[in-house]
């Protein structure tokens, strides 16, 4: 089974993110902000296409050379044991083991690239969820990729109650991929989740999306706050 014990960075790459949170065209135009982002290339790639995006982590406090070195040494722990769980994975678009290991590191130097730029721009901002350094309704739309629910061990119950509630206060809409945790099964909170935030008036909705590698991890979380 695929574990971990802590988060590691790992970036996603532009058209990932398109496909694992159903962004359109219009969604682009949003004010987004990444939760969580580390060294994916959204922010570069949609920046370089007009769209204003903040990315926050805590991993932005450090230099691009240690956040290289950081995905490095992460690096080879992850391709291994995708290796060796290798039928938990769909092996489509991403064709093979060295082929998911040479999309991560076109995004992360995609990202590496961008990075003292963005950085200078305010783009890249050091701040870690459940505390973000914005005031209420600052975005459209908030995107968490690949932390929450994916670490439910690790992050705890508390953690992402938090966590989720304080991208609600910072944007109109929130979008959460995927619903599974490392092992492939479903996270126990997100039905938990769903519940809590209906009684607060917040619309949940679980959808499909075009996106799905790890096999069975082909939805997403869509949260609207009501007007």
């Amino acid at each position: 089974m695929f574990t971990l014990d802590q988060v590691v960075p790992w970036g996603r790459s532009f058209d990932e993110y398109r496909r694992m949170f159903a962004l359109t065209d219009d969604d682009l135009a949003l004010r987004i902000v990444d939760c969580g982002a580390g060294p994916a290339s959204f922010n570069a790639h949609a920046t370089r296409g007009g769209t204003r995006v903040v990315s926050c982590d805590p991993l932005y406090r450090w230099t691009g050379d240690d956040i290289q070195q950081r995905v490095v040494a992460t690096y080879d722990t992850i391709l291994e044991q995708t290796r060796r769980n290798q039928d938990d994975f769909v092996w489509d678009a991403i064709v093979s083991v060295d082929d998911l290991g040479r999309l991560r590191i076109a995004a992360m130097n995609d990202f590496l690239g961008d990075y003292a730029a963005g950085k200078a721009e305010g783009r890249y901002i050091e701040a870690s969820l459940p505390a973000l350094p914005f005031g209420d309704d600052s975005f459209e739309l908030a995107l968490c990729s690949h932390l929450l629910f994916l670490y439910t061990t690790q992050l705890g119950e508390g953690f992402h109650r938090l966590a989720i509630r304080e991208m609600c206060r910072v944007a109109a809409e929130v979008r959460i991929f995927p619903l599974v945790e490392l092992g492939g099964t479903s996270s126990p909170y997100v039905d938990e989740t769903i519940g809590e935030l209906r009684e607060r008036g917040v619309a949940v909705s679980i959808e499909d999306v075009p996106y799905e590698f790890r096999r069975g991890a082909n939805q997403m979380m869509r949260l609207r706050r009501q007007q």
